[in-house]
C-alpha cells in the first residue's frame, strides 16, 4: 500500500492494510484454515439432465454427461478473488462465478464465506442471488451467482460526465432518482435483515438495459443486529465465535478502517466500528447520490489517504453554491435539500434509516416537496396547482373561463377607448 490514494472510486481499503489487525495474536488471524477434502478438490461437476432425441414421433431420453460449467471469459478481479463468466450446460444459461484466488489467507477466506452466507440470506430483486457453492479442481472456494447484464453506475456517471448525449437522454434526473430508489430498496431490505453493506459505491451498483438495479459485492457486509421479526430467543452474533461467520466479525480491530475511503461515513473513517450502523450506510448512499446528480465526487482532487479520511470527517460538500457539469441543467432544489440532510457528519442529524430516505424521495417525485427555500416554495405551489386540475376539473374550468372572459372584456374596453 503506498502512502497516496488517487481518486479511484473503486479502491477499497482493507483493515489489514491500515492497522495491525492481522498480526499474531489477532483472533481471526489465529484461526486454522480448514483442510480441503481431497475428494472435493478432485471432483468435477457434471451435467445431470439427459438429452431428448426423437425417433419419428417418439421421444427417446439419452443420458448425456459433460462438464457442467464451461468457462467463457473473465469478468473482473478484486481484492478477494476473481469473477468469470460461465455457461451452465445443464440449465443452458450464462452465470457468473466468483472464486477465492488466495486459499491460504484466513482473513480472505472468512470474508468470502461471510459474503456467501450474507447474500444467501438476502433474497431480494435488487440483490444479486447466489445459485451454488463449491470447490474447484484446484481447491479454490467459489460461488455461482446470476450473471448481470448492463453497466455499473460508475460507468454511467463517467459517460454523463463526458457529456454523452445518449446517456443524458436516458438518465435524466427523474431516471437517476428511480435508480437510486432501487438501491434504497435493496438496502432497506438488508437493514431489516440486520445487515449493513459498508462498501456502497457506484462500482458496486449494476444498472440493467431495462432499468433493473442490483447491489453487488457484499464482501464487507456485517450483521449489526438480529433480523426484524425474529424470535425473542434467537441467538445473537455476540460472544465467542462459534463458526466462520462469527469469527469473521472479529477481523476488524479498533481504529482500523475497512471500506472505500471516498464513500465512508465519518465514523467509519475514524475506525469507530461500534458506532457503525445503518446510518453509516445512509451516509454512503448520500455520497453516491451526490455523485450521480452532480457528476463529481465531493472530495475530488484529494490524493493522499490521510487527506481523504480527513475530508470525510470534516469537509461539507458544495450543494447550493454551484453546479459542476456543463452538460446538464441544474440539479433540482428539492434533491439538493435531500442531500443536505443526508450529509450531516453527526449520525443523529442525518437520515436515521433508508425508509426515511425513501419517504422523502417519493414525496419529491409526487410533488409533495418540503418547503425549504423560495425555489421549493414555488415548485410546491405549481405542483399543487397541477394536481388540483384532476381534483376539481369543473371548478377550475369555470374559473379559467371566467378569467379569460374578464381579460377579453378588459382588452375590448381598452381598444374602444384607444380607437374612440
Amino acid at each position: 500500500m503506498t502512502d497516496t490514494l488517487r481518486y479511484v472510486p473503486n479502491a477499497t481499503v482493507d483493515a489489514t492494510l491500515l492497522s495491525p489487525a492481522a498480526q499474531p495474536g489477532n483472533t481471526a488471524a489465529s484461526i486454522a484454515l480448514p483442510q480441503t477434502p481431497p475428494a472435493a478438490a478432485s471432483t468435477r461437476r457434471s451435467t445431470v439432465l439427459p438429452r431428448v432425441e426423437w425417433t419419428g414421433d417418439k421421444p427417446n431420453v439419452v443420458p448425456f454427461e459433460r462438464e457442467r460449467f464451461e468457462e467463457i471469459r473473465p469478468l473482473g478481479h478484486g481484492g478477494m478473488g476473481e469473477v468469470v463468466l460461465l455457461k451452465d450446460n445443464d440449465i443452458e444459461r450464462m452465470v457468473a462465478l466468483k472464486r477465492l484466488t488466495e486459499t491460504n489467507d484466513v482473513d480472505r477466506l472468512l470474508r468470502f464465506v461471510e459474503e456467501i452466507r450474507t447474500v444467501g440470506q438476502l433474497d431480494h430483486p435488487n440483490i444479486v442471488p447466489v445459485h451454488d457453492v463449491g470447490i474447484d479442481q484446484n481447491g479454490r472456494y467459489y460461488f455461482v451467482m446470476k450473471h448481470l447484464q448492463g453497466e455499473t453506475l460508475e460507468a454511467i456517471i463517467e459517460k454523463l460526465r463526458q457529456g454523452d448525449r445518449g446517456a443524458h437522454a436516458r438518465f435524466t434526473f427523474p431516471m437517476r432518482v428511480q435508480i437510486f430508489m432501487g438501491v434504497l430498496n435493496a438496502l432497506a431490505y438488508a437493514h431489516r435483515k440486520g445487515f449493513i453493506h459498508r462498501d456502497l459505491k457506484p462500482a458496486n451498483i449494476m444498472v440493467g438495459p431495462y432499468g433493473e438495479v442490483t447491489v453487488m459485492d457484499w464482501g464487507l457486509a456485517r450483521r449489526v443486529r438480529k433480523p426484524e421479526g425474529s424470535a425473542p430467543g434467537t441467538q445473537s452474533t455476540g460472544g465467542a465465535p462459534q463458526s466462520l461467520r462469527d469469527a469473521a466479525s472479529l477481523q476488524t480491530q479498533l481504529g482500523s478502517v475497512v471500506g472505500t475511503p471516498f464513500y465512508m461515513s465519518p465514523e467509519q473513517a475514524r475506525g469507530q466500528h461500534d458506532a457503525v450502523d445503518e446510518r453509516s450506510d445512509t451516509y454512503s448512499l448520500i455520497v453516491l447520490f451526490y455523485e450521480l446528480l452532480f457528476l463529481r465526487h465531493y472530495l475530488e482532487g484529494r490524493e493522499s489517504l490521510a487527506d481523504v479520511l480527513e475530508g470525510v470527517q470534516k469537509t461539507a460538500p458544495e450543494i447550493f453554491t454551484k453546479d459542476w457539469s456543463p452538460h446538464q441543467s441544474p440539479v433540482p432544489s428539492e434533491l439538493r435539500w435531500f442531500l443536505h440532510k443526508g450529509f450531516a457528519k453527526e449520525p443523529e442529524k442525518r437520515y436515521q434509516s433508508v425508509d426515511d430516505m425513501m419517504l422523502d424521495l417519493q414525496a419529491a417525485l409526487e410533488g409533495r416537496i418540503h418547503v425549504q427555500c423560495q425555489r421549493t416554495l414555488m415548485k410546491r405551489g405549481l405542483h399543487e396547482m397541477i394536481h388540483s386540475v384532476d381534483k376539481h376539473p369543473v371548478l377550475l374550468t369555470a374559473a379559467c373561463t371566467t378569467g379569460a372572459a374578464v381579460v377579453l372584456a378588459s382588452l375590448g374596453h381598452l381598444l374602444m377607448v384607444f380607437f374612440g
